[in-house]
């Protein structure tokens, strides 16, 4: 491998650092560095409230961040290997609609109770489900049909189905049931408490490290479908793990901050942008820092009016995300 551009990849993890000490220093409160630095090693802020803010909303948003931007990043990546398709991602083949549909019939079925008394098991069960069943019926199309725009079409049909359905659910569903829906669906990091952060941490980390694991086929993948048959590679079960990983991660990313649209379509895009290769040994753990990165901006950039209120993230990620694609479709024209 370059040694250049391994040397990329600790550079990007120190803008992630350094976007996480931003994340805790900006907010709607000012709080001094000093003040946050004796929190985060134990200590105590001079003021209580801000001590509160720090470990209850500020820090759990920023670490959420940097796992689901990760997990994302990574099942888009894995995706457009799989399907050698520069525009695949969990949210254009419909993956987060169909995780979409499974919290709705949890969330509107039960009037937001799964989200008020904090089940989310419960909400993650039905989110894995709902975007298993989308995987699956990619897997079942994609052995059918080999045209990869045909395929990337009949995803977004998916994708319009899933949201007809959740359409249905809200028009019969109680008004608590679809504010809570609302909110969830406008995508947010800050429904995560210190509390559920191992969860959340377990099972996203269980998911990149079994994405390591898939490197040697991801780039046999890149060789060509007949090439990897003649190594021995079965393209029909990695393309099945592959699609596995991605429902796992894009269903715990799902129930827990909602459907979080762009970057796994555009940060591995900009993971091979930045590093200059297709080496899934190098493009796996610059994508996971890039999605990390970027997340932690959309949220910056989520929390700055000083008002209080925060922006919802799908009215930032698109911001960065749309631009990346607009210039793979001309670069591939």
């Amino acid at each position: 491998m370059n040694s250049s551009r391994v040397s990329i990849i600790p550079l990007m993890a120190l803008a992630v650092i350094v976007l996480l000490m931003l994340n805790l220093l900006f907010g709607s409160v000012a709080i001094p560095i000093r003040d946050i630095l004796q929190v985060l090693f134990g200590g105590t802020a001079q003021n209580p409230s801000w001590q509160y803010i720090i470990l209850e909303s500020r820090l759990p948003q920023a670490l959420t961040a940097i796992l689901a931007g990760s997990a994302l990043a990574v099942s888009g990546l894995m995706l457009q290997t799989a399907f050698a398709n520069a525009l695949a991602g969990p949210d254009v083949f419909g993956i987060n609609s169909g995780a979409g549909v499974g919290v709705a019939l949890v969330m509107l079925g039960m009037g937001g109770g799964a989200v008020a008394t904090g089940d989310y098991a419960a909400i993650i069960i039905a989110a894995f489900l709902g975007a298993m069943t989308v995987t699956a019926i990619i897997f079942a199309v994609s052995t059918m049909v080999k045209d990869h725009v045909m395929l990337l079409i009949i995803g977004l049909m998916t994708g319009y189905l899933a949201g007809s359905i959740i359409s249905l659910l809200n028009y019969f569903a109680t008004e608590s049931g679809v504010k809570n829906y609302m909110l969830w669906g406008m995508g947010n990091f800050g429904g995560v408490s210190l509390d559920d952060m191992p969860l959340l941490a377990i099972l996203i980390i269980i998911g990149l490290l079994l994405s390591f694991l898939l490197v040697k086929p991801l780039n046999t993948l890149l060789l060509g479908a007949g090439y990897a048959r003649s190594l021995g590679i079965n393209i029909k079960r990695i393309r099945g793990y592959l699609l596995l990983l991605t429902g796992l991660l894009t269903a715990v990313v799902t129930a827990f901050c909602g459907p979080i649209t762009f970057i796994g379509l555009a940060v591995p895009h900009i993971a091979r942008l930045i590093i200059q290769s297709d080496d899934h040994r190098l493009l796996i753990p610059m994508t996971a820092l890039s999605g990390s990165a970027l997340a932690l901006l959309c949220l910056l950039i989520s929390t700055l009016p000083s008002n209080g209120t925060i922006i919802p993230i799908n009215a930032v990620t698109p911001l960065f995300g749309a631009p990346v694609i607009i210039y793979v479709i001309l670069r591939k024209s």
